[in-house]
């Protein structure tokens, strides 16, 4: 795995220029200095490896629903090098998305930290992928840091190499995912129990908010 050398500040900062960029201050209605302290954060610990390519990144700054709707922001989403938007997919009747919330407590601005597409488990049972990143002290992507995942880094969807956000879930069998359909990146769902060979389980080290 190829590792680039990276410098975190900067890199903070193009996130928060790919935010502007995409009208998120307007849409969720924040101004983008009140991002500054973390930063700080990024600087301190976000110097893991940086490989994209390879699925792998230091670390996002992640914003949720209550600041910028998932509605809102997943067709802000596109793949690399591409210019069709993404879409939440029709199987998420009306009124279910919103019950698909975080399984940990998080803040509406953070930093998730060594983030991991988890293309390991392609081909693997969700529920196998989860137990298994449970028991390395990960935690599961949310639906908003899936997102976040492919709007900072949109080379890191690829093709067969997709994934599941056991993060976010609503009390049944449903598993949140994105994946590829109609040459664009889509947010859908899968069972808990059926395994894709082309979606494995996206997970990090850990969350920090500013204090």
């Amino acid at each position: 795995m190829t590792q680039t050398p990276f410098e975190p500040g900067a890199e903070f900062d193009r996130q928060v220029r790919t935010l502007i960029d995409l009208g998120y201050p307007a849409m969720a209605g924040f101004d983008p200095t009140t991002l500054a302290p973390l930063r700080e954060l990024a600087v301190r610990h976000g110097g893991t490896a940086y490989d994209p390519d390879g699925g792998r990144v230091p670390f996002l700054l992640v914003l949720t629903r209550e600041v910028a709707p998932i509605e809102q922001t997943m067709p802000l989403t596109t793949l690399h090098g591409k210019r069709k938007p993404g879409f939440v997919d029709y199987s998420f009747e009306p009124g279910s998305l919103e019950r698909f919330v975080a399984t940990s407590e998080v803040e509406q601005a953070y930093l998730l930290f060594d983030v991991e597409r988890g293309e390991e488990f392609c081909g693997a049972v969700p529920n196998a992928a989860m137990n298994a990143i449970a028991a390395r002290g990960r935690t599961l992507l949310t639906i908003e840091e899936g997102i976040a995942l492919i709007t900072h880094f949109p080379q890191i969807l690829v093709k067969n190499k997709c994934f599941s956000l056991g993060g976010s879930r609503c009390g049944d069998r449903r598993v949140p995912a994105i994946w590829i359909s109609q040459n664009a990146p889509k947010l859908g769902w899968c069972w808990e129990g059926n395994p894709h060979t082309w979606l494995g389980m996206a997970s990090a080290g850990g969350r920090r908010a500013a204090a």
